[in-house]
């Protein structure tokens, strides 16, 4: 993998992990659970990316990169 890929990977994996947290507010909020203490809970423990996450990515990378080499060798 080269720069530029890890640098997909780590941006994809922080905005599923920004989702993530968007989420968790959501539910917070319509669920009426919404406190100071879980705010700040949601604001400083933001979703770690899981070894899935990366390996997700990376596999959409291979396969993109299959793609363009067969567009190459088809040319």
């Amino acid at each position: 993998m080269d720069a530029r890929d890890r640098l997909i990977v780590a941006l994809y994996a922080q905005l599923k992990a920004e989702r993530q947290t968007r989420e968790t507010l959501e539910w917070v909020i319509r669920n009426g659970a919404l406190s100071k203490d879980v705010l700040e809970a949601i604001a400083a423990d933001p979703v770690p990316v899981t070894g899935d996450d990366i390996a997700s990515v990376e596999k959409i990378i291979a396969l993109d990169e299959r793609r363009r080499r067969k567009r190459q060798n088809d040319n």
